[in-house]
């Protein structure tokens, strides 16, 4: 990269791409990502516009209906608090020795490394679920691949009994996908239909539900119940998201013959209809 090339929307809008690839938790889809609002700077506070619920009448023939219902906007606020910045260097010397888009891969890589960690910010709102199936005290156990499912099934049960509408998915760690896979009712990801398989760790659908798998799926841990998996079922929905690369400078550092990068990534996230996320916390199979 010559640093006279160097325009910082270019690379921070590769930045943010490169991360759209790597995102699970956070990807469309999973999250609500439409906002008002531009992100400058952590503590900016972006707008997610709802509609409030619609009034229902009973129609009689020949009588006029009551006067139009004027909707309430059930706006609400994401703080985007949250704050994630790399900085690295490609010394000169090794620079001539390797390829000439070595900046670029660097590039990617911490893409890569700042979405996992907002990933694992994104699994952690798990905590506001509307409803949950097991405890960290209490967690539900899998004796056979077959209960994988059921579980999954009873997920589903609770979103219906929420009436959460809206596509459905659930995020489970790989050893969950090993479960379903040995069940016949599990449709993997090249039967399925082609949006789904479009999704970052899609790996099948079951139950009504899309399965993604993550590896950043949340863990807690009992002293007597052991280790459970925090098992998210949700809808679009449920969660709100949003993020920005707010900063991105190349540079040459002052003590090094090099070329250097940095850069900062904010975003926030919050849980706005919890009746639409359900967690199971479950204890992997031994």
């Amino acid at each position: 990269m010559s640093l006279n090339n160097f325009i910082p929307a270019v690379w921070a809008g590769n930045l943010l791409a490169n991360l759209n690839n790597a995102h699970v938790f956070a990807q469309a889809g999973m999250v609500n990502r439409d906002y008002e609002g531009e992100i400058r700077a952590s503590g900016d506070r972006v707008k997610i516009n709802q509609i409030g619920r619609v009034t229902i009448f009973d129609y009689t023939k020949n009588t006029d209906m009551p006067a139009p219902e004027v909707l309430t906007d059930n706006q609400r606020e994401l703080i985007i608090n949250q704050a994630k910045a790399f900085n690295f260097v490609i010394d000169d010397v090794d620079k001539a020795q390797t390829q000439p888009k070595v900046m670029g891969e660097a590039t990617k890589e911490a893409a890569y490394a700042l979405s996992d960690v907002a990933d694992r910010y994104v699994a952690g709102l798990y905590v506001g679920a509307g409803s949950n199936l097991g405890s960290t005290v209490a967690p539900e156990t899998l004796a056979t691949p077959a209960e994988a499912y059921d579980l999954l099934v009873e997920l589903g049960i609770l979103l219906d009994e929420n009436k959460a509408a809206g596509p459905r998915q659930v995020a489970v760690p790989p050893w969950f996908v090993g479960q379903l896979a040995r069940d016949d009712r599990f449709i993997k990801t090249g039967s399925a239909g082609a949006e789904s398989t479009l999704r970052n760790g899609f790996s099948g659908q079951a139950a009504g539900f899309d399965i993604v798998k993550s590896n950043n799926v949340p863990t807690a841990v009992d002293g007597t119940a052991g280790t459970s998996f925090k098992i998210q079922a949700s809808t679009p929905q449920a969660r709100s998201f949003a993020e920005q690369i707010v900063e991105t400078e190349a540079y040459r550092p002052e003590r090094r013959f090099g070329d250097a990068l940095k850069g900062l990534h904010v975003y926030g996230g919050k849980v706005i209809r919890p009746e639409a996320l359900v967690v199971a916390h479950v204890k992997r199979p031994a």
